[in-house]
């Protein structure tokens, strides 16, 4: 069975970090692209960062340039988002999401597979 599991998520005070997860199992992620995703403010998910194979990554929301960071382990199938000096407006469920190809997308329709989601909460 192909699936991504989230994990790290939790409750931390506002300037807190957290690491989240990404663990994919019934396929590698090391020919994936991996998007991390959130609720947006209209019906979609927004997308918050994404990995490329090669380990680069690119931040979307501007808010969280500079304090979230994605990487990838390849050895252990795991991607992770850093996440450093966590706002309240941080607070959500975090999502990351797999597709085969080379580019990064913000669009949630690119993506083929899914987690099923971790929580952050950012309060004091």
């Amino acid at each position: 069975q192909l699936q991504l599991v989230e994990s790290g998520g939790g409750l931390v005070q506002p300037g807190g970090s957290l690491r989240l997860s990404c663990a994919a199992s019934g396929f590698t992620l090391d020919d994936s692209t991996i998007g991390w995703f959130r609720p947006g403010s209209g019906t979609e998910r927004e997308g918050v960062s994404c990995t490329r194979r090669s380990g680069v990554s690119t931040n979307y929301v501007h808010s969280v340039k500079g304090r979230f960071t994605a990487s990838r382990d390849n050895n252990k199938n795991t991607v992770y988002l850093q996440m450093n000096s966590l706002e309240p407006e941080d607070a959500a469920i975090y999502y990351c999401a797999a597709r085969k190809y080379l580019a990064c997308s913000q669009s949630v329709s690119d993506y083929d597979y899914w987690g099923q989601g971790t929580q952050v909460t950012v309060s004091s």
